[in-house]
């Protein structure tokens, strides 16, 4: 398959109905990304590992029962060591148990078109009923390459922390072999045999090739390997990009309701603006020049949204509005994209003092990125406040320190105003995702 189009440049037997083994590992690791944008659950929520999880069958990460352990070890454990105990830990955190996860990764699999694939279990172990086919397993790939590129980079590590322990990679040959190669997926099982959805890009060529029913690890790579060769030599140079349509999110039922009400929303509630009068604890911060242009910088990156709401309290708040996606195509074997990098925006050094409150109550919060130093998170977060006052009106900025950076967040806000926010900031193309109360 072609990625940037969908196009399918070979097939055969594409649409036979196989057991996919643990290629079903992209769709657990494709809802619990759908999950953390929603505010459903975040990277650092710790889990309780029960007992089914524990007593799951190799490839397994050695969890134990009763034992705690962040989120974003099991995604890593999944998606590179393939381990199956981390799997069901995932599925029974989102859904409570594997079967309704398994009901969640079907209707999830029909949303993305795979019309031909049934789930019954998160890890992909034989069970009766648990059946895909090399196109719909295409498609995810397709799909979880484009819907979630910053979680993409998980596929192509060679080795990962697992909080636990560093686990390697199953699909650590091709990656280390064939140029250009990073991801997707391995799965063995006997009744499968060996399966990979593997993805390779090349200039500004991205192929997807996927085999089911390899005799081996060794002959299934080399087939996989011919497919990706054959995709890059019939692929043309130049394709316009046509992305898969992302669809609608199907989180647990409460949590989708909740979702649709706050969707419904034709306007965002907004305080009414402020008298002239200083009665009110003020936030502090050095009114030196940097300040003064990162406001005027958030005043012109709010006026340029094409759409202006209603006013609040000095501030200017831009409506945004998100391009209409492109037609999903139908795809299956081989991939070629060139993703844009993004740009850092220069801004100017800036001293800043956190307003003190108290939280009142309001124990949740939101992460808008994770950066290098201090001071570009403190640089952010401030360039933020300005550009949605409204929104984040009671909101204290708080900066914390983790082993990989320094994460962004806005703190003391009640769950409303957090999901508010968060949709606001994500359709204005800011990366954003709730911070819940800590256990």
């Amino acid at each position: 398959m072609d990625a940037r189009s969908g196009e399918v440049l070979h097939s055969r037997n594409a649409d036979t109905r196989l057991h996919p083994a643990s290629l079903t590992k992209m769709m657990t690791l494709y809802v619990a990304f759908q999950a953390i944008e929603n505010g459903e659950i975040t990277l650092d929520t710790t889990v309780k590992i029960s007992a089914n999880a524990a007593n799951e069958q190799p490839s397994k990460l050695g969890l134990r029962a009763g034992q705690r352990i962040k989120f974003r070890y099991l995604i890593r454990a999944a998606a590179v060591k393939s381990a199956n105990d981390a799997a069901t830990a995932i599925g029974e955190t989102l859904e409570g148990s594997e079967a309704a996860f398994a009901r969640r990764m079907t209707r999830t699999a029909k949303s993305l078109g795979m019309s031909k694939t049934t789930f019954k279990n998160a890890h992909g172990l034989t069970e009766s009923g648990h059946l895909s086919t090399a196109r719909d397993m295409s498609i995810l790939g397709r799909h979880l390459l484009y819907d979630y590129p910053d979680y993409y980079n998980l596929f192509s590590r060679i080795t990962t922390d697992a909080g636990v322990k560093t686990v390697p990679n199953t699909n650590r040959r091709l990656l280390s072999n064939y140029k250009g190669a990073d991801g997707i997926k391995t799965g063995y099982t006997r009744a499968a045999g060996f399966n990979l959805v593997a993805s390779a890009e090349r200039g500004q060529e991205r192929i997807i090739a996927t085999v089911f029913g390899g005799r081996s690890t060794a002959t299934r790579n080399a087939r996989v390997a011919e497919l990706l060769d054959m995709g890059f030599k019939r692929a043309p140079t130049r394709v316009a990009l046509r992305k898969p349509k992302k669809p609608a999110y199907g989180g647990s039922r409460a949590t989708a309701k909740t979702i649709r009400v706050v969707r419904a929303v034709k306007t965002s509630p907004r305080p009414k603006a402020r008298s002239n009068k200083v009665n009110s604890a003020p936030i502090l911060v050095s009114l030196k020049d940097d300040v003064r242009q990162a406001l005027v910088e958030a005043q012109v990156n709010t006026a340029s949204n094409t759409q202006v709401t209603q006013a609040a309290a000095a501030s200017t708040a831009a409506v945004v509005t998100s391009p209409k996606p492109a037609a999903r195509p139908q795809a299956i074997l081989l991939a070629s994209l060139t993703q844009p990098k993004p740009q850092a925006a220069a801004a100017p050094e800036q001293e800043v003092v956190t307003r003190l409150s108290t939280s009142g109550g309001r124990h949740w919060g939101i992460n808008i990125g994770r950066y290098p130093n201090r001071y570009k998170a403190e640089r952010v977060l401030l360039k933020t406040a300005l550009a949605e006052m409204s929104t984040l009106n009671g909101a204290r900025r708080s900066v914390a320190e983790r082993k990989a950076g320094y994460d962004a967040n806005f703190v003391g806000l009640t769950r409303e105003s957090a999901d508010l926010a968060c949709r606001r900031l994500q359709a204005r193309n800011v990366q954003c995702f709730m911070i819940g109360p800590s256990s």
